[in-house]
């Protein structure tokens, strides 16, 4: 039977199994949400088409599939680039199809024209622009097995409006043949030896987990090695949710703005098991110094990543999860805690202090934001899912939040996208529509991405936002006070609207505390709100990061 192009594109997500596509027509788009209407695939409006890649990203963080975001051809192209960057500076899956002028007209500087492929190049794992709309199964086929194997990233398909319009034969290929492209997944056995006897050999070895870890479904394999040798484990702020916040074995985030605990633990390491990680600056700045001091064993999946930013003695390529699988056959069981103990003696020193800390903290007329959010757990299920921000609201949750499981802490690592949280927060709710989702915000922050209370009103989609407002740009404002004398520029938004009342023009819930003691129970009225809910969380202009 013979369909349009246009049918063809819906036809070939069904077949990947999409249920839902975060997009913004055009007119380069109009063909495929003509055929859309006739289609089982569930659509998502949302106010910019930066939030439909961010959603999509949630969404694909959450349940583990490619996420689908779609656009019209330049401007709306264009808006898609920073979600593509996102997604991939953090491997995330995604696909995102754009709407192109005609065929003919392409290189013209025609209406609302973009090289999108050209553009998003350096931010995608691999780029199509389709030129015979007989080549859209085959293309699709393949975006989804590109993006969402090997290291995880995002695909860009750019279609012109006459290949939409186009009439062909439609015929799925059984199997995905791409050229000199086969992700190494199976670790080297000699490789996975020589680790296994790195860790054995070792006295104060650290697992240091990365986002590909969770990406790889491995925290389990992960936690078992932990168990098997004593072994602390810090993360990277990707990594955090592949080890329990309570577990015993957890030391925190690692990194310029991570856990002292965990940096120490680090820095007495005599070996480093660093997975599925980039070894990126804020998580290990003094990169070439751990080297020297310590062994380093690195697995990745991605063998550009291996050696890249650190000195390897033991590179090793594979599937973490498979590979994990194998090194657990050759390392045998420890009995010795020695290690163990000296690195949990120092973290529960800084444990007591910060709770003596909490325990002075008089009624300042503002909200402490670490003591929030290290009770937020509390009112929410373990599969709970958390989104962030960007700034101090990202870095106030990574070190306070208990998180319990994977995949329930989401946020912009890499890239560190400011606006991401709420579409994100959108995404994860349409992918796990069963568990609360929240997004950790800040006022600078919110005011990038705000536009998508509409979004979340249209297709009454419930997230909870939790608010800290302190009327800065409190990142930039802590960096302009350490290395510019505290001669602040640009950092104050005094100005900002009234939150709550903006919350209230779209019909959700919401209100404003300025006191600790007005935490518990404001916790408890927004968890226990059916619906969207907003709760404005007055903050100290002055209050630190850590």
């Amino acid at each position: 039977m013979k369909i349009t192009g246009a049918e063809a594109i819906i036809k070939a997500l069904e077949l990947e199994g999409t249920d839902t596509i975060f997009g913004y027509p055009g007119a380069a788009i109009s063909p495929f949400y003509d055929a859309l209407l006739n289609s089982r695939i569930r659509h998502i409006l949302t106010r910019h088409e930066q939030g439909a890649a961010h959603a999509a990203n949630g969404y694909a963080r959450v349940t583990g599939k490619p996420g689908v975001c779609v656009s019209t051809s330049g401007p709306g192209a264009t808006n898609l680039i920073t979600g593509i960057a996102n997604a991939y500076m953090d491997s995330i899956p995604i696909i995102a199809i754009t709407g192109q002028v005609r065929s003919d007209m392409i290189g013209t500087d025609a209406f609302q024209e973009a090289d999108i492929t050209g553009s998003a190049a350096p931010f995608t794992k691999h780029s199509y622009l389709v030129k015979a709309a007989g080549e859209l199964p085959r293309i699709i086929k393949e975006a989804f097995h590109i993006a969402a194997t090997g290291r995880p990233g995002p695909v860009v398909i750019d279609i012109p409006i006459d290949v939409q319009n186009s009439v062909f034969e439609f015929q799925s290929p059984k199997a995905v043949e791409i050229k000199g492209y086969k992700p190494t997944v199976k670790g080297h056995p000699m490789q996975i030896k020589k680790a296994a006897a790195a860790l054995e050999e070792a006295k104060k070895p650290v697992i240091c987990a990365g986002g590909g870890v969770i990406a790889a479904n491995a925290a389990g394999e992960m936690l078992e090695l932990a168990e098997k040798r004593n072994i602390p484990v810090v993360t990277t702020l990707m990594g955090i949710g592949a080890i329990p916040s309570a577990h015993p074995l957890h030391f925190g985030m690692v990194g310029t703005h991570g856990s002292q605990a965990a940096n120490s633990a680090l820095h007495h390491a005599d070996l480093v098991l660093i997975l599925g990680a980039r070894v990126g600056d804020r998580a290990i700045g003094a990169a070439s110094t751990l080297a020297k001091r310590a062994r380093i064993i690195h697995i990745d999946v991605d063998p550009a990543e291996i050696g890249k930013n650190i000195d390897v003695s033991i590179p090793l390529v594979g599937d973490l999860k498979l590979t994990l699988k194998d090194l657990l056959g050759y390392v045998k069981a420890s009995e010795d805690k020695e290690w163990l103990c000296e690195a949990a003696e120092k973290r529960l020193k800084v444990q007591q202090k910060a709770a003596a800390e909490r325990g002075k903290h008089k009624d300042t007329g503002y909200i402490d934001p670490k003591y929030l959010l290290s009770m937020l757990a509390d009112f929410l299920p373990e599969e709970a899912v958390v989104t962030t921000e960007v700034g101090q609201n990202q870095i106030w949750a990574a070190n306070n939040l208990q998180v319990r499981m994977p995949k329930t802490f989401i946020t912009s690592g890499g890239l560190g996208t400011m606006g991401y949280g709420l579409p994100a927060a959108i995404g994860a709710k349409i992918g796990r529509p069963d568990v609360p989702v929240v997004v950790i915000s800040g006022d600078g922050s919110f005011q990038m991405s705000m536009q998508e209370l509409g979004t979340m009103k249209q297709h009454d989609i419930d997230v909870k936002i939790v608010l800290f407002n302190n009327c800065r740009l409190g990142m930039v404002r802590e960096l302009q006070l350490t290395k510019h004398s505290g001669r602040y520029s640009q950092v104050c938004l005094d100005s900002n609207p009234d939150f709550t009342a903006l919350a209230a023009a779209y019909g959700f819930r919401g209100e404003k505390i300025c006191s600790n003691d007005e935490i518990r129970p404001a916790l408890e009225r927004m968890t226990g709100t059916k619906g969207p809910y907003l709760l404005e969380c007055m903050v100290d202009p002055m209050e630190p990061t850590l």
